[in-house]
């Protein structure tokens, strides 16, 4: 009964966030989402997400307020390749690729839902990616 109890409170609040994001403005992805490419003298950097270092709502870590790492709520989880762009340590823009590899833009949230710490950190801290309309 407390595992499936879980399970509803982890849908719900998967929901409730993501909910939150289509209703809070965020923009549809763009039909011609094209993978960052790294720019000859750019501060800007782009790199290949090692999955490891990402949390999915599968892991009780997500759910831990206390856990500062980065979070990832995919249909995909970090089962598909994951490309981000990154300016003085911070990760500012991440797209995921579909089933077919081709990619789309992840919505960063204002903050790393669930967590409640790091936000003072430079650029907000870690963040917390959602797939378009996921």
């Amino acid at each position: 009964m407390a595992n499936g109890f879980r399970r509803v409170l982890r849908a719900g609040a998967v929901a409730a966030v993501t909910g939150g994001i289509v209703l809070g403005g965020a923009g549809i992805a763009a039909a011609q989402d094209e993978w960052p490419v790294q720019q000859p003298n750019s501060p800007i950097y782009v790199y290949d997400v090692d999955p490891a270092n990402w949390l999915t709502p599968d892991e009780l870590a997500y759910w831990n307020p206390l856990v500062n790492e980065p979070r990832l709520t995919s249909p995909f989880g970090t089962n598909t390749r994951i490309v981000c762009q990154g300016f003085h340590g911070v990760t500012t823009d991440c797209w995921q690729a579909d089933l077919e590899g081709r990619p789309h833009k992840l919505q960063r949230l204002p903050a790393n839902l669930p967590n409640v710490t790091g936000s003072s950190a430079p650029g907000g801290g870690v963040g917390h990616f959602v797939y378009p309309l996921f």
